[in-house]
């Protein structure tokens, strides 16, 4: 870990040379922050938001060299996306909105098109999340221009799919599967974008299972998300817990009672040790679709449970 002499933070935050070692050091927290696992980073959000209110500081009061600025503004691109995910996950869609304008601005200032790109991928998801899957088409097709990693790209596609099967549009939903899933399976030369390098096979197969109910294909949507989760790794339990949700809704809608509320439970008990409040929005919501099969043996328990479940103030 990079080491920094307690007085030199205080001194450039009171207007004087922001120099490349108190950047790297910045970088480094911050990049120790995000890879904590899960259940870890749930109580450290504060420590992001206080990270990012350092780094809009120096932008605003210090004094640094052209390269150090525009690394100045990608880790506050960086932080403000992540602070936004916090926001979004708590069901803050307002607030992480602003981040994430705030991560749009600094990837611009800092000529960063792929981190731009990012950005307006977590826009489109938000709009899918919300029901809103005609307002995700656009952003991910402005995205896709700005991008040419193939990681980066398989992701746009699937998100830009998974909007196109919302709003019934099968051509397009499997044109863009099949893109995401030829640009994963294509090595590249160079890393992955950090904003898109935990996009794996597994997020392939879930999401493009998650495409097939609203094209009317259940059958297939169940394989798909069964796929995915056994591709996943333990480290992603979060993920883990959204893609059980998701397998959840599917089983309902084959009308496989039982096994979907086992499933639910999972994802319940899962999201709850990790303090994940999206997943357990997302459960939630699943409460009215158990609702026509009551008298099946422990759909009343799992809907107390749903109801019981503690949601982000």
């Amino acid at each position: 870990m990079c080491s920094l002499e307690p007085d030199r933070l205080a001194t450039a935050l009171g207007g004087k040379q922001v120099d490349s070692e108190l950047v790297d050091w910045l970088e480094d927290a911050s990049t120790r922050l995000a890879a904590l696992p899960t259940e870890q980073r749930q109580h450290t959000a504060k420590l992001m938001d206080a990270q990012l209110d350092t780094v809009t500081d120096l932008l605003e009061h210090g004094h640094y060299t052209e390269p150090v600025g525009r690394r100045l503004h990608l880790l506050a691109a960086s932080l403000a996306s992540t602070c936004g995910w916090h926001r979004f996950d708590q069901g803050q869609h307002f607030a992480a909105g602003r981040l994430w304008n705030g991560a749009l601005t600094n990837a611009h200032a800092a000529r960063d098109r792929d981190l731009g790109a990012g950005v307006l991928s977590d826009f489109a998801y938000r709009s899918i999340r919300l029901t809103q899957p005609g307002a995700a088409v656009e952003p991910l097709s402005q995205a896709l221009v700005r991008t040419r990693h193939r990681t980066a790209r398989s992701l746009l596609h699937l998100r830009r799919a998974r909007a196109h099967a919302a709003l019934g549009a099968a051509a397009d939903c499997h044109r863009d599967l099949a893109a995401a899933e030829a640009a994963l399976m294509t090595d590249s030369p160079d890393a992955a974008p950090a904003w898109c390098r935990w996009m794996s096979t597994a997020d392939l197969a879930v999401d493009s299972g998650q495409c097939m109910p609203d094209l009317g294909r259940t059958d297939e949507a169940h394989a798909r998300i069964d796929e995915g989760m056994s591709l996943l790794p333990r480290s992603r339990d979060k993920t883990r817990g959204i893609f059980l949700t998701y397998e959840a809704r599917s089983l309902l809608r084959a009308r496989e009672v039982e096994q979907a509320l086992a499933v639910a439970n999972q994802s319940l008990d899962l999201a709850t040790r990790i303090g994940a409040e999206r997943c357990v929005t997302l459960i939630r919501e699943l409460a009215p679709a158990f609702k026509p099969y009551r008298q099946v043996d422990g759909v009343t328990d799992v809907m107390d449970r749903l109801k019981a479940a503690p949601l982000a103030s």
